[in-house]
């Protein structure tokens, strides 16, 4: 018998959601043949066979969360027609336990169990604490995170915190052990008491998600700078390049954006970085892989552009244009969608006057636009009609302050509203 355990998807993924078997138990399968389809925060992908047999035992059904190292198919190899009574045999054993320990798996309690909440118990888990020998100093004798830690440095009797013993963990870091200061989560109240509800599962892309964003809203002090770029006459010069291109070779808008977003961020550091928390550092990265999000019938992804400060405006629009499609599809990899150091949101093609984005964690910026709109201007000391494109540049106020913000943002509006830094090399 061949137990094939999900393998390593890289790019820091453990786990995976199974979409699809191409295979039922009794099937017979060839090396290399489709096993199942798996959907991770980055892509869906299939899983293929690594063994010619007969599957005697599949470990999961469609909807399920499976593990990096999980059994996920057992294979026999040397499978006889005749045995059916070995698949029947087989088929009762119950699926083993995943092989890596998952954060959100717990092992069965004592009877007397410590109360406490359920980020206090993972917390726990990772410190290899028996949280029921603690004794807790919190509400009701809750066991908070400082009771763990001083548990782990053989104090049982926690006494009370001196005033104004602040740390570098609280001032935007993370503590010894990488959890987030002060944060402990309450348990939702039982809405069916009050009527009807309906529950769903948070998974994969979503799941991504919902992680990356509240990491970021938590460990991140945003700040958001605003202004409007007239572009009335790069979006002629556009026009007047599209009238003679294929609609596969037509330059947008931001593909002007993220050319000009590209060649900025070389006088402005800051916003090409990210912060480590654990060793209280800033990384500043000299590539400019720019990220931009796109609305998928799997959700929403940031597609990567590689180097975009060394490519054309034209050259950007196409590699736009065929990021967007293979996410529509699908069959975007996840080297396509890591990697990233600055994020561009376009919510314009759907409508509103602007945007305050959440920087897309371990950023530091993220620039917002909103919907192109008529407005009336004043320039050269009269009032003309103007197209105006709303911005939005968030940042991380742990990195740079709101002047630099501002002389970015000075710097790309000056640059979007004279089309002639963008005719060479379009």
């Amino acid at each position: 018998m061949f137990e094939f355990k999900l393998p390593d998807l890289g790019e820091g993924i453990h786990e995976g959601e199974l979409l699809k078997w191409y295979v039922k138990e009794g099937d017979k399968i060839g090396e290399d043949d489709p096993l199942c389809d798996m959907e991770t925060d980055k892509a869906a992908v299939t899983i293929p066979s690594p063994r010619t047999g007969v599957i005697i035992r599949l470990n999961g059904n469609p909807g399920d969360t499976i593990k990096v190292n999980q059994v996920l198919v057992v294979i026999d190899e040397d499978f006889k027609e005749s045995s059916t009574q070995q698949i029947k045999t087989i088929k009762k054993i119950k699926p083993e336990p995943p092989a890596v320990s998952s954060p959100e798996t717990e092992k069965p309690e004592p009877e007397t169990k410590a109360i406490a909440a359920p980020a206090t118990r993972r917390l726990a888990r990772e410190m290899k604490i028996d949280i029921n020998a603690v004794t807790g100093t919190g509400s009701a004798g809750k066991v908070t995170k400082e009771d763990l830690e001083q548990y782990a440095a053989g104090k049982k009797d926690v006494t009370q915190e001196e005033p104004g013993a602040y740390t570098e963990a609280s001032l935007g870091g993370l503590s010894n052990n990488g959890t987030i200061p002060f944060l402990e989560i309450d348990m939702l109240p039982d809405y069916e008491k009050s009527g009807p509800v309906e529950k769903e599962s948070i998974r994969s892309l979503r799941k991504k998600t919902a992680i990356k964003t509240t990491s970021s809203t938590i460990l991140v002090p945003h700040v958001a700078h605003m202004d409007e770029c007239d572009v009335t006459e790069l979006e002629n010069l556009r026009k007047t390049f599209n009238s003679t291109k294929e609609e596969a070779g037509k330059l947008t808008l931001l593909s002007f954006v993220i050319k000009a977003v590209s060649s900025l961020l070389k006088k402005y550091p800051e916003f090409n970085a990210s912060i480590d928390p654990h060793k209280m550092e800033i990384v500043y990265k000299k590539y400019y892989h720019i990220g931009f999000a796109a609305d998928t019938p799997r959700g929403l992804i940031v597609p990567v552009i590689n180097n975009a400060d060394q490519k054309s405006v034209a050259a950007l629009a196409s590699d736009l244009n065929s990021l967007s499609k293979k996410g529509r599809d699908g069959t975007i990899t996840a080297p396509e969608l890591t990697n990233g150091t600055f994020t561009i949101t376009n919510v314009g093609a759907i409508g509103g006057t602007g945007v305050v984005p959440i920087i897309n964690y371990p950023e530091s910026a993220i620039l917002g636009l909103g919907r192109v709109i008529k407005k009336p201007i004043v320039k050269d000391d009269k009032i003309i009609i103007g197209l105006m494109l709303p911005v939005t540049l968030c940042f991380d106020h742990r990195i740079a302050d709101g002047v630099r913000a501002a002389l970015f943002v000075r710097d790309l509006k000056q640059m979007l509203e004279d089309p002639m830094v963008f005719m060479t090399g379009v």
